[in-house]
C-alpha cells in the first residue's frame, strides 16, 4: 500500500471484550474476515492465524507451555482442531510451547524449513508429532499455502540460508496476503537475510502489519528494511528479559517510519482483525 493511500486512525475509547479497539481504514471494501492474534507467551514468538473459514494456523509456540492458554482468547473451548502449525526455527523460544499444542489439539499438518536440531526438546517435539501421526511438510523459498483467496507466501529461506551456521538464518518469513492487505511474519530474521530479502524482493515486501523480528533486537529491523515495507502496524513479541528487548534503537527506527507499536509485554496477546477493507486492533484495557 503505497503512502498516498488514504489512512485513517480512530482511537475509541471503549470497552470490547475486555479489550481496547483502534480502527484503521484502508480503501479496499472487502466482505471477509480474518483474526490474527500475536500472542502473549513471555519472552518467545506465537501467532495465530484465523482465516476465513476458522481455518487456523500457528506460527511458533514460544518459551514455555503458556500457549494453550493465550490459543483460547483465539478458539472456542469446544475447538481442538488446528489446520496447520508452523515452525519459523528450531530455537527453544519458538518451538518449546508446540509440545503442549500437539499434546491438546488435533492437527492437520506441522510445516517447517527442514532445519533441525540435537536439542533434547526438540526430539520431544519430533517425537509428539511421530506419535500424533501428523504429516511433516518441508518449505522453503518461493513455496506458498493458500485458503480461498488468502495465502502466506515464503519468502525465505534459500538453500544457502539453511547451511547457515546461524539458526537465525534459517526462519520461515511469511507474508501473509488477506483482503489485499498484507501481514510479514519474520521470526528471528537478521540484518543480513533482511539485506537479501530487500534485494529480492524490493517494493513486493511493503506490508501493512508487521511481525517485528526478534523481539525487537537491534540486529533486526534496519532503517533500509523498514523503509520498503512501510508498516502501518508494529507488533513486537516479547517478554522480561536481559536482552534489553526491545532496544532503543529498534523502537526508533519504527517510529522514523511512521508505524503504530504494539508490544505483548505491555499489552498483552494483540488481535488484529481484517474485516470490510479495514483493520482493527485489539490490546487488553490497561
Amino acid at each position: 500500500m503505497s503512502k498516498n493511500s488514504t489512512v485513517l486512525l480512530v482511537i475509541f475509547l471503549a470497552v470490547f471484550d475486555a479489550f481496547v479497539w483502534w480502527q484503521i481504514i484502508f480503501n479496499a471494501p472487502q466482505k471477509d474476515k480474518s483474526d490474527i492474534y500475536f500472542l502473549n507467551v513471555g519472552q518467545g514468538d506465537g501467532e495465530l492465524a484465523v482465516l476465513d473459514g476458522n481455518i487456523k494456523v500457528l506460527i511458533d509456540g514460544g518459551p514455555n507451555n503458556s500457549v494453550p492458554g493465550e490459543l483460547d482468547k483465539g478458539l472456542r473451548s469446544t475447538d481442538r482442531y488446528i489446520d496447520l502449525v508452523v515452525l519459523s526455527h528450531p530455537q527453544t523460544d519458538h518451538f518449546m510451547g508446540l509440545v503442549d499444542v500437539f499434546k491438546r489439539y488435533n492437527v492437520g499438518a506441522f510445516i517447517f524449513s527442514g532445519r533441525e536440531t540435537e536439542n533434547a526438546s526438540f526430539k520431544e517435539l519430533e517425537n509428539i508429532i511421530k506419535r500424533r501421526n501428523v504429516q511433516v511438510v518441508i518449505l522453503e523459498e518461493g513455496d506458498r499455502i493458500k485458503h480461498l483467496q488468502e495465502e502466506f507466501v515464503v519468502l525465505a529461506p534459500d538453500k544457502n540460508s539453511l547451511e547457515s551456521s546461524n539458526v537465525n538464518d534459517t526462519t520461515l518469513v511469511l507474508q501473509l496476503i488477506s483482503q489485499k492487505l498484507k501481514i510479514l511474519f519474520t521470526g528471528d530474521a537478521e540484518g543480513n537475510i533482511e539485506k537479501d530479502l530487500v534485494a529480492k524482493y524490493g517494493n513486493n515486501l511493503r506490508s501493512d502489519i508487521l511481525k517485528v523480528a526478534h523481539h525487537g533486537s537491534k540486529y533486526s529491523s534496519s532503517d533500509d528494511f523498514l523503509r520498503i515495507i512501510d508498516p502501518k502496524i508494529s507488533v513486537i513479541e516479547v517478554g522480561k528479559n536481559s536482552y534489553g528487548h526491545p532496544t532503543p534503537e529498534t523502537l526508533s527506527r519504527l517510529a522514523n517510519v511512521g508505524s503504530q507499536i504494539f508490544t505483548t509485554l505491555q499489552n498483552g496477546t494483540v488481535r488484529v482483525t481484517l474485516k470490510d477493507g479495514k483493520v482493527y486492533v485489539f490490546v487488553r484495557k490497561k
